[in-house]
């Protein structure tokens, strides 16, 4: 069997899917007549659209531009997409204010929040598939890791906390390992530990104990 190639949208789609669902319920079920309930669930709501924008900018800056060097026009259709989604964040940001004691605007926000998470969906499943076949076909796999690297390097500490919060809950065992075995190794010891403080409560036993013994701590 042929090694599978580097998948440079793998583990922070996985988060962004998990952080998309857990959020769009919440919204779903928020009693806009509560005011801390509300507070709780808008700030939920602020940090997932902070990181969506994020993620356009991440893309659009450093995979996008490396796939348009090498083969023009590979990036134009989900490079429009981005537009799209940003007009959206933008729009989903303004109905905040609103929510506070009104069941009309939870309701009006929860369908905007379905219409935008369901086209993220479809989007993300498209990089997954044509952006990575342009990647496959015109970088090779150190030149992938140089473009997630750049990207990281973008990344302002909370963001990369709240990266990780959502994505290392949601990698299956193996993959999670991978990704904590290789920040073990790159990154100084206090970092690793935040990070593995941050997942643990996050985990269930049975998570717990295979991370446990693959990293062997």
């Amino acid at each position: 069997m042929s090694t599978p190639r580097y998948d440079i949208y793998a583990f922070i789609h996985k988060g962004l899917r998990a952080f998309m669902a857990h959020t769009l319920t919440r919204v779903g079920r928020v009693d806009p007549h509560d005011p801390a309930e509300v507070a709780e669930v808008s700030d939920e709501l602020r940090a997932l659209l902070d990181i969506c924008a994020g993620h356009v900018d991440h893309e659009n800056h450093v995979v996008h531009s490396a796939m348009e060097s090498r083969r023009a026009g590979s990036a134009t259709a989900i490079a429009d997409d981005h537009v799209d989604h940003l007009r959206a964040i933008d729009s989903l940001r303004a109905m905040l204010p609103r929510l506070a004691g009104s069941d009309e605007a939870a309701h009006a926000l929860y369908h905007a929040l379905s219409a935008f998470v369901a086209h993220n969906f479809e989007h993300m499943e498209q990089e997954e598939t044509s952006h990575n076949a342009v990647l496959w076909a015109t970088h090779s796999d150190d030149e992938i890791r140089e473009l997630e690297h750049r990207i990281h390097m973008r990344v302002a500490p909370h963001e990369m906390q709240l990266a990780l919060r959502w994505m290392l809950p949601h990698m299956n065992p193996a993959e999670r390992a991978r990704l904590l075995g290789g920040m073990r190794q790159s990154a100084p010891a206090e970092v690793f530990d935040g990070v593995l403080g941050l997942v643990r409560p996050l985990l269930g036993g049975r998570d717990w104990r295979k991370l446990s013994l693959a990293l062997g701590i």
